[in-house]
């Protein structure tokens, strides 16, 4: 179905431009249908995560203030059904007294419960409809999409995002960094529940007329070879995944891999969070053959698109390092007073000094609070990434972590992502997860998480921790060594390969767990992160 017959379907639903719609679906083409069906009408689309519990649901629906909810009767994950249906009759039961109708996409073909007058079948709604929609002509300034991320008061914020600057960044960049082709075959294997979905898979790529690959499911299912299999059957050419994802494929061994052709792969990307490079060397040599560029992207939800990154053929690579900023864009590093720091190697707070197209335009419906939370810090001179980062001499950069991913030790400033990359890099660890727990004399102490590959150890562990931490202690100096490490077989992570780290401060404290745990790939292990398993 064409996303003008969906436009059409919607406007006769009576969706005008301005209205917020809220789009809960699996990973299948009816999803960007359906986005772009809201963004040619001038309605404001707000997709949820899947993942996302009944209870996030509703509290994205009321802040929204939506009218209408698109969503599947389930989606496929694991060998399992994604109850989606059920999840937004919870969420309506409980509030979000707005919403006026519900569209239901035939998926799973189980049984779900209709209720008249509110809820349509998709296959319903749209027999009959042209397909042709006229655009609604809107300002380059109107929003096109809420999307909803995560705050510190624990509140999500609604980042909105304009049509005309947004558009134009996601097209941009893609063309740009990934080296597009018409005959490229582009797959990005994050949900449109996250931006990452939004600027490369719903918008940027098709807006350069490119094929995209779409799959729903995890990378594991029915097999570890699953990733593989998709490049090899469907001929894919650029590859753009989390380092989280990357990790975790590579612990399981070459050998799965070098069972599929992957031939047809040019590019390679990596998105979410900083890439250590023993997973970027792997990534290059064992996927890559040895002969595809990576890009390591640094962005977030708030930038809409890439800030910095390689760009193929231009830019020579630094394994772990996300290299210059992007034509335009105006990236700095400044110490706690603003100020730009000086000479190679200094790190501090990373900034974006100039406005960019594809920048948020504020939170929906708060603006106190984007200018609190992006603007405030340095006297609104700047926009606040809210990442710690340093420049090398060749005036690459680094991403360390999340400002707040900082520890303080004994009055030294640690990266924790320093730590994880140092525990990365010995052979026994697959993956690796740093918090600081409060600590009596040193302020914070360094608590691990790890992943080994293989087997988990399992007995008396105290031999390998002791050679772990000796291992951190070469690597970076004494004051850099765990104080604990807990081993596990997986680190706790969303569907979508976001580690939550918040989830591993909680654990590592000792601290009741009172976060929305819905998200996780694997629930169960939240025990065994305890010591409990």
């Amino acid at each position: 179905m064409p996303k003008s017959a969906g436009s059409q379907t919607l406007r006769g639903l009576g969706v005008q431009q301005g209205d917020r719609v809220i789009i809960y679906m699996p990973m299948v083409p009816e999803a960007i249908i359906a986005m772009q069906a809201c963004a040619r009408i001038g309605a404001i689309h707000s997709v949820v995560f899947g993942g996302f519990s009944a209870l996030s649901l509703r509290d994205r629906i009321e802040d929204a203030g939506a009218r209408f909810v698109i969503t599947a009767d389930g989606g496929h994950r694991g060998g399992k059904v994604v109850e989606l249906k059920s999840a937004t009759d919870k969420a309506l039961a409980e509030g979000a007294a707005s919403i006026e109708k519900v569209i239901v996409l035939r998926h799973t073909a189980h049984d779900v419960p209709m209720q008249p007058g509110r809820d349509l079948w998709w296959h319903d709604v749209v027999q009959g409809q042209p397909a042709h929609c006229e655009p609604a002509w809107v300002d380059a300034e109107h929003p096109l999409f809420l999307l909803y991320t995560s705050g510190s008061t624990g509140k999500p914020k609604g980042i909105q995002h304009s049509s005309g600057g947004y558009l134009l960044g996601a097209k941009l960049t893609s063309k740009w960094v990934f080296d597009l082709k018409p005959q490229d075959v582009f797959w990005c294997t994050a949900d449109v529940g996250w931006v990452t979905g939004h600027s490369y898979v719903a918008y940027g790529p098709l807006a350069n007329g490119v094929t995209v690959v779409l799959y729903e499911g995890a990378p594991t299912f029915p097999d570890a070879g699953r990733f593989w299999k998709i490049i090899q059957d469907h001929r894919v050419s650029i590859f753009y995944t989390a380092p989280t994802a990357i990790r975790a494929l590579m612990k399981l061994g070459d050998h799965i891999p070098a069972g599929y052709d992957l031939t047809s792969l040019r590019l390679l990307g990596s998105v979410g969070e900083p890439i250590n490079p023993e997973a970027w060397m792997w990534y290059q040599r064992v996927i890559g053959g040895g002969n595809c560029p990576i890009v390591d992207t640094w962005w977030q939800t708030e930038t809409g698109a890439i800030m910095i990154s390689p760009v193929p053929g231009v830019t020579a690579a630094k394994p772990g390092s996300c290299t210059r900023p992007l034509p335009g864009i105006d990236v700095d590093i400044v110490d706690e007073d603003g100020n730009p720091v000086q000479g190679a190697e200094a790190g501090g707070y990373l900034v974006i000094k100039k406005p960019w197209p594809s920048m948020l335009r504020t939170i929906w419906r708060d603006n106190d609070r984007y200018i609190e939370t992006y603007w405030q810090r340095f006297r609104n001179r700047y926009y606040v990434a809210g990442d710690s980062a340093h420049r090398d001499a060749d005036g690459c950069y680094w991403i360390m972590g999340r400002i707040d991913d900082v520890l303080n030790v004994a009055g030294h400033r640690l990266g924790t992502m320093e730590i994880e990359s140092a525990l990365v890099a010995h052979h026994r660890v697959a993956e690796a997860a740093v918090v600081g727990r409060p600590h009596d004399v040193k302020g914070e102490s360094v608590f691990a998480f790890v992943v080994c590959k293989g087997d988990r150890p399992t007995g008396d562990t105290r031999a390998l921790a002791e050679e772990l931490r000796a291992w951190v202690a070469e690597q970076l100096g004494a004051i850099a060594k765990p104080d604990d490490i807990r081993f596990a077989d997986n680190l706790p992570k969303t569907r979508s390969g976001k580690i939550m780290r918040r989830l591993l401060r909680t654990i590592a404290r000792g601290d009741e767990i009172t976060q929305d745990i819905s998200t996780l790939e694997n629930p169960a292990i939240v025990e065994q992160l305890r010591g409990r398993g």
